[in-house]
Formats: structure tokens, sequence, C-alpha cells
């Protein structure tokens, strides 16, 4: 790296006037329970989704674990989930009282594999949660159509997968509920938060209710003019609402996803151009008939063809002065997982393959292009170098 030049991490957030006013706006109003932002914000998601409910939360993990014991999951169940993911898509289950189960994944888009979900039910199977990788969409069709043939739930853990569609339809309504995440990597953030969507009544109605410590009345109809002050508490709830000023820099966020996609889009495509005339790499796939929303760039080592690892090649880009994660560690390799459950590395081989082989690359709007080619002529050379 070059004295003059600073470190490129591999994700920084995006936050203009726009999003800064709108939260100094909500500061000085004085509102800063939920209220009338957060409902802004939500009627905004649904539309999008084409959902008849948004409830806006404090964190994904949260929507996951509302979405997973509104539909009854808990002890005694089994639901089957990805190893290819973050730790929160197993711990929701954990913490529903179910237990999770692994299905391997598909090597060309690192989401479920649906033959590996069918091989994985048994009698105790109840819901299956895929996780749509990156901004790529998972085979919902052929995962509905399993679920369907088993009487299973679905809960999409969207997390990477605002501005993904499917068949012209947006990630959100195709099972029972999906959850998305506005943490500050995100394709738009809260700072902290995530959007659970469905277009089943009563899961919504329950959702709303338990997110807010179970009680009959939400804070914006309690402390206004038209609200009462008594309430009851109907459930034993949890503390899982968003606040209006995270509301108000998530909503502002929204109104530039036009923006903010045009530009992933963008460097993606580049990446691709100058990765894809490069034999030793495997560059993202974006499938027929779905949309990639490039929350990450994944690209994946050929060991085959080179000299070296992906954890020395990681190294080399950081001694260039640019950052890369890995998405992700699989569940079963790690010690709580394998020891409270009896996985271990090499039970699920296609995870296990694309997580020795890959590593993310940065992709974030405010990068600029001679940025983006930094990256890639790093690239370019790091695989000239170790070429076999």
């Amino acid at each position: 790296m070059n004295q003059h030049e600073d470190f490129l991490p591999y994700n920084l957030p995006d936050i203009s006037d726009a999003e800064i006013d709108a939260v100094v706006d909500t500061l000085r109003s004085g509102w800063l329970a939920p209220g009338p932002r957060v409902k802004a914000f939500e009627e905004d998601f649904a539309a999008l989704a084409g959902t008849k409910h948004a409830i806006a939360l404090d964190s994904a993990t949260a929507g996951m674990h509302l979405a997973l014991i509104t539909l009854g999951i808990g002890p005694g169940d089994e639901v089957i989930t990805t190893p290819t993911t973050f730790a929160a898509s197993v711990n929701v289950i954990i913490h529903a009282g179910a237990t999770p189960v692994l299905a391997d994944v598909r090597l060309d888009d690192y989401c479920l594999d649906p033959e590996a979900v069918a091989r994985a039910i048994t009698p105790r199977t109840k819901a299956v949660l895929p996780v749509h990788h990156a901004g790529s969409a998972c085979r919902m069709r052929e995962l509905l159509s399993v679920a369907k043939e088993h009487d299973l739930r679905v809960i999409e853990d969207a997390a990477h997968g605002l501005g993904t569609y499917i068949d012209g339809r947006h990630i959100g309504a195709f099972g029972d509920a999906t959850v998305f995440s506005f943490y500050p990597t995100k394709n738009v953030t809260t700072g902290r938060g995530g959007m659970l969507t469905t277009n089943n009544d009563d899961l919504a109605e329950r959702c709303r209710l338990l997110a807010l410590h179970g009680m009959s009345n939400d804070a914006w109809d309690r402390y206004t003019a038209r609200g009462s002050w008594a309430y009851q508490v109907l459930a034993a709830g949890y503390n899982y609402t968003m606040s209006d000023f995270q509301a108000a820099l998530g909503h502002a966020q929204f109104r530039r996803l036009d923006e903010f996609q045009r530009r992933r889009s963008d460097i993606a495509l580049e990446f691709n151009r100058r990765f894809g005339a490069m034999p030793e790499l495997v560059i993202p796939i974006e499938r027929e008939g779905s949309t990639h929303a490039w929350h990450l760039y994944v690209v994946r080592l050929r060991p085959e063809r080179l000299t070296i690892s992906r954890d020395q090649f990681i190294v080399e880009m950081k001694e260039r002065g640019i950052g890369t994660s890995v998405h992700f560690i699989p569940i079963h390799h790690h010690p709580y997982y394998r020891e409270t459950f009896g996985w271990a590395p090499g039970d699920f081989p296609v995870a296990d393959e694309a997580f020795e082989t890959m590593m993310s690359l940065p992709l974030y709007t405010r990068m600029t292009d001679s940025a983006v080619d930094r990256v890639i002529t790093a690239v370019e050379e790091i695989v000239r170098g170790h070429r076999t």
C-alpha cells in the first residue's frame, strides 16, 4: 500500500444530509418512542414488499424470534436452516425452544438446497428458515413446494435481501413471514433494527403485541390526545420495538433505495466484467427469474488454479490496504454448536467447500470509481503472482 492511500474497509454506511436532517427533526420533536415515523416507515416498506403488514423492530433477530414463537414453534419442534449464515439464524430457533437442523447449500449461490431440505425433514420438523445470502434469492419456488408437501411453516431470513426480487416480486411476501435487517452494513440502515413483513393478519397482530411487552396499547396510542393511559398486559412479551429516531434514519435511507441499488449494481457489474475474465475466480451469479441486491460481493477462489489459500489472499489484500470479510464461518464450525448438537466440519461438504474458498470484497455506495479500480487491481496482482 502506498503511504498516501488510506485503508479501504469492506463496508461503510452512506449517510446524507437528508438522513441527518430527519433524525435531528425527530430529536427536536420530542417524540423518540415508537410513533409516527415508525408508522410511516412501515407503510412504505409494506408497499415495497407487497404485503399487508410491515412491523418495525429493533433487530432482524427479534423479528425471526417473534415469527417463530407466533407461529407456534417451540419445544419438541425442529426447524431446518442453513449452515452458511450468521449465528442469529440458529440462535432464534434455540431461543424459541426448538431444535435447529442444518441442511446443505448449493455451491452456485450459497443458499439452502431444496433437495437437502427435503432429506432433512423428520416427523418433528415444523418449519424451514431459508437465508437469502449476500443479496441472492433462495430457490423459493422449490422450497415452498417442499414446505407445502410437508405442511411446514416458512420464515425467510432476508437480512441481506432488501432489493432482491423473484419473478418481479420483491422478497417479503413468499413465506409466512420475512425478516429484514438494518444493521450498519446493510443496503439501508437504522443503526440497528429490522422489519418483519407478512400477509397473515393474526401473525402480525400477535407480533405487534409481543414486541411491546405484551401490552394492549402501544406508546403512540397511549400518549396522544386520542389515547388513554390505561393498558393491559395480555402476554409475557418482549422489548423489541424500533424507536422513532431510528425509523427517521431508516425511512430517509429507504427513500434513497433506488439510488443505492443502482450504484451497487454498477460496482458489481464492473467487478463481474473484470473478474469474469479470470479463470482463477468464481464470480457471483444472478439466477434467471431473480435479481441480486448486491448486499455483498462474494468471490470464490479456484484452489486448483492458485498456489495461495483464501486466508493468505485476505492477508495480501490487507497488505495492500483493502479490507475483506468472509460470509460466513459455517454454523457447524463454531464450538458452541459443535458441542451442543454434535456437528463437525465436514458434515455439510458444500458449505465447507464454499467457506474454504469464499471472500467478500468491498462493495458499498460510497466507493469511488478509483476505489473500485483499486480493489480490482489488487485482486489481479495477487492472482497473477500465485497462478499455478
